[in-house]
């Protein structure tokens, strides 16, 4: 497991958004420690300069030689701060000391500069950076004219103190709102992370049983996303704890009386000593068991059919005519007569499990109550804007009001053995599964048809 996996939400959120802000104040001390530093250098440049034509102007030729009038006090002007003493050198011709608190080296031989030009430039003075102004004049009645040189310096260290006053001076207060910044931003990943708190809360509190929709009205729209996601699911699955309760109800019920008479008939064969009467009580355990598994089938069927349906586009007219050739060898064997009647082709978007578990259901039905000597027709063909799978029986038909609950769960119109009252239901599922219905409807003078309408493709 990753770390980022490992840590909360919460915990992501503060380390995104306080991560950059820390990585933003710390660039920005850098940026604002440089540009400190730039500013004091330009102060101490100034400063330099001014110092150095200051003590220029108090060493005046005076024929072929110099009067240096400098006086105690300027002397103490320019050797003010103990803490960062300035350092100054007078010489003439340039390197010859004339006077001074100490010694200057020379400018670097790649600097070049004119006479009444003052120069700035950086020297090693016993391991100390300094910053040193230089200006040279020229002086003397001779017909070579003399060159005096006069040096001004002063320690780095100060520009560093400056920078560093600076920095502290503007970051200080970005920390304090840097603090105050972060305080908001975890009351306000607080107040933003309450919305999934209560989903916890009420996702936590509620039962197995209870399956209601969560309901967030002041939350944010990712959060209702999250909560319309959720109630989706507990739809789904409150759908289908009912349908399991459903067909555990519908299998308990229906299941109990043909379980019980497989139980009575067994015993009453473990009495009989006659064969041809054991021989009897075996048909009946026979056509009960056989009943049983019909009815587990349908059961299993029903259920199936209340899954989710993946719609694909076949063809329903070839999938009717493979249908009806299975149920040929039937058809026969009960003295029907079986066909298929309608379009070559017919493209229709379904399930093609499903689909032809309808089908079979309506054939079914059609040779199991139709009669010796019927006629059966399968029947696929289009209206307007829909897909119309039937199947056609001139058999004894249903009356009116039967006809108003064919599709109805476990009603049966027949005492008829074999059947059980769920195919037609499990066909009105199917088409109601695709998006469809099914029908019944009475001919004349007698017959039935049972009709399964499904949408078009793309309609």
């Amino acid at each position: 497991m990753s770390a980022s996996a490992r840590l909360s939400l919460k915990r992501q959120l503060l380390v995104w958004l306080l991560l950059p802000q820390l990585v933003l104040w710390l660039m920005g001390g850098a940026l604002a420690f440089r540009v400190a530093l730039v500013y004091a250098e330009k102060a101490i440049d100034q400063s330099l300069t001014q110092s150095v034509r200051a003590l220029a102007r108090q060493v005046k030729p005076l024929g072929s030689g110099l009067l240096v009038d400098f006086p105690r006090a300027a002397q103490s002007i320019i050797e003010q701060d103990p803490q960062d003493r300035v350092t100054y050198m007078v010489s003439s011709p340039p390197g010859s000391f004339l006077l001074g608190n100490g010694t200057l080296p020379p400018p670097p031989a790649d600097l070049a500069f004119g006479p009444d030009e003052t120069v700035l430039y950086n020297v090693e003075v016993e391991r100390k950076s300094m910053r040193v102004a230089l200006f040279e004049l020229s002086f003397g009645d001779g017909p070579t004219p003399q060159r005096l040189r006069v040096q001004v310096a002063k320690s780095l260290v100060v520009q560093q103190n400056i920078a560093r006053e600076l920095v502290v001076d503007v970051l200080f207060p970005l920390l304090l709102l840097g603090a105050v910044l972060s305080v908001l931003v975890y009351a306000g990943i607080q107040r933003g992370l309450a919305p999934l708190q209560r989903l916890e809360a009420q996702l936590a509190n509620r039962s197995a049983a209870a399956l209601s929709p969560i309901e967030l009205t002041q939350a944010p729209p990712e959060v209702h996303s999250l909560a319309t996601a959720l109630n989706q699911m507990l739809t789904s699955l409150r759908r289908s704890l009912s349908q399991e309760k459903r067909f555990l109800n519908d299998a308990a019920h229906q299941l109990r009386t043909p379980l019980a008479g497989l139980i009575s008939q067994t015993e009453l064969a473990m009495q009989e000593r006659e064969p041809e009467a054991l021989l009897q009580r075996l048909q009946k355990v026979h056509t009960g068991a056989v009943r049983s598994a019909h009815l587990v089938h349908q059961l299993l069927s029903l259920a199936r059919t209340e899954a989710d349906v993946v719609l694909r586009t076949m063809d329903g007219a070839a999938l009717a005519r493979e249908v009806a050739r299975e149920w040929t060898p039937r058809a026969v064997a009960a003295g029907i007569d079986l066909g298929y009647e309608g379009q070559d082709s017919m493209p229709v978007a379904a399930d093609a499990l499903l689909l032809r578990e309808a089908l079979s259901n309506l054939i079914d039905n059609a040779l199991r109550y139709a009669g010796r000597g019927a006629s059966v027709t399968v029947r696929a063909h289009q209206r307007e804007n829909a897909c119309v799978l039937e199947v056609e029986d001139n058999g004894p038909g249903l009356s009116p009001q039967d006809l108003t609950r064919v599709f109805e769960r476990f009603w049966r119109a027949s005492d008829l053995p074999g059947g059980c009252g769920l195919g037609l239901a499990i066909v009105a599922e199917i088409a109601q599964r695709h998006g469809g219905h099914a029908e019944a409807l009475g001919q004349t003078p007698q017959g039935l048809v049972l009709r399964l309408v499904l949408p078009r493709p793309g309609t």
